[in-house]
């Protein structure tokens, strides 16, 4: 398997659904990271093999989203671009493929990451108002197309939301905050304690963003109607907050016994990333200094009502694959979806008790808070979930580059399901 490095990534800021974003189609958050990307390293357009794009609400307009930013970047036409789709871990997947690609010696330089556009994900007619459409495109004389529209009724013009199916898990019937409340539930995790939580990731980004520390990663992006006005900062942390303040949401999911609540979650958000990916030789061949190197992955499945453990044993599975422990780690990224889902997993890597619920007998070591999201995570921060398992990414590493440490695992549960993450180490 040959080195694989990640040399650049870009992120767009990440807004809240419904403002900066609204009008901006998907692929639009991801073609400008590639063109910014392949023009501050000199890479020519003919010369990228691949462009791989994790997208989960997939516009009908943009069927094939990693293709359209391909073309719509500039690069070649004879470059390949393809989308995937892993729900909240889409944008790690991309990487993982690309990865895959440049280790197999397949592929020189690869663009991958993630776009979400969660605003724009439809409202949908029901089954009875689009059989009256079709049926009414069969129809051939004006008496038929009148006998249909007389069967009209206003409830068939109920819509169907597109984003709310979409967070519900077919097979267990939950959405995923419901699956959140079971976590908390089963492992007497307080509404306080997930408050608290949350709270103290508005804090973190907060001041991250004071201190400008997220500079290095986003790409200032062009918004508004003539697109005339530059985004640069997420929209989404919050100052001044406090526990009587948090203490005021009433439970979002389990209306009469749960404790999750919107504060305590993440918000939907739309956003982008992207990663340059190089082989050695393409490293060599274009002078690029890259940032780092993705040593490894690993994706583990579970039962969708308790998807929120994923990162539990997707963290379990890298750590045995590359013969390390949690102690070697020196930064960690783990998606908050939920407070609950956070902390639960907090407790299961120190606590083998908890951790042999899902098959993982020994104690892996106590991830301490000073090494975890410590910029804040996606309550503060949002999470556009195409993109995520890419912004993960290239948040760890440039925060493993400040403070001149090795590795960092990026890591996060998966709708459905399923956990996943990733091993760097930082190079710069």
């Amino acid at each position: 398997m040959k080195t694989v490095y990640l040399v650049d990534g870009k992120r767009t800021p990440q807004v809240k659904a419904g403002t900066e974003f609204k009008d901006i189609a998907a692929p639009y958050l991801g073609h400008h990271l590639v063109r910014h990307l392949a023009g501050k390293h000199n890479i020519p357009s003919t010369e990228v093999d691949e462009v791989i794009v994790g997208n989960t609400g997939t516009p009908a307009k943009y069927p094939n989203i990693g293709r359209v930013i391909a073309l719509e970047a500039g690069l070649d036409k004879k470059t390949s671009g393809y989308s995937v789709h892993r729900n909240c871990a889409s944008g790690l997947e991309a990487l993982s493929q690309g990865f895959i690609k440049i280790a197999s010696g397949r592929s020189q330089l690869i663009f991958a990451g993630g776009v979400e556009n969660m605003t724009q994900m439809p409202l949908m007619f029901g089954k009875k108002m689009t059989d009256l459409f079709m049926n009414l495109m069969k129809a051939k004389t004006a008496t038929q197309k009148l006998s249909l529209l007389s069967q009209f009724r206003p409830d068939f013009l109920k819509p169907i939301v597109a984003i709310e199916q979409g967070l519900t898990d077919p097979f267990c019937g939950l959405n995923m905050g419901a699956t959140a409340d079971k976590i908390a539930r089963e492992l007497g995790i307080t509404r306080q304690q997930q408050d608290e939580f949350a709270l103290l990731s508005h804090k973190k980004a907060v001041e991250a963003q004071q201190a400008g520390k997220f500079n290095d990663e986003i790409l200032p992006t062009a918004i508004g109607e003539r697109m005339t006005q530059i985004l640069s900062q997420d929209i989404g942390p919050r100052d001044g907050g406090t526990l009587e303040k948090m203490a005021k949401f009433k439970p979002y999911f389990e209306k009469r016994t749960g404790t999750v609540t919107v504060a305590n979650s993440c918000p939907i958000t739309d956003g982008g990333s992207m990663w340059l990916m190089a082989s050695e030789e393409a490293v060599e061949k274009y002078d690029l200094k890259p940032m780092a190197k993705m040593i490894d992955y690993h994706f583990h499945g579970l039962e969708p009502e308790r998807m929120g453990m994923g990162p539990l044993l997707a963290t379990h599975g890298l750590l045995q694959r590359t013969g390390m422990s949690m102690s070697d780690i020196d930064l960690f990224e783990l998606n908050e979806a939920f407070a609950a889902q956070v902390l639960g997993c907090l407790m299961a890597f120190k606590d083998s008790n908890v951790s042999k619920r899902w098959g993982i007998t020994e104690t892996m070591g106590e991830l301490p808070l000073d090494k975890l999201n410590v910029n804040g995570g996606a309550i503060a921060l949002g999470h556009p979930v195409g993109s995520t398992g890419s912004r993960l990414v290239l948040t760890l590493a440039n925060e493993l580059k400040k403070q001149k440490k090795k590795y960092g695992i990026a890591t996060l549960c998966i709708g459905g399901g399923q956990g996943g993450a990733a091993l760097i180490e930082n190079l710069q």
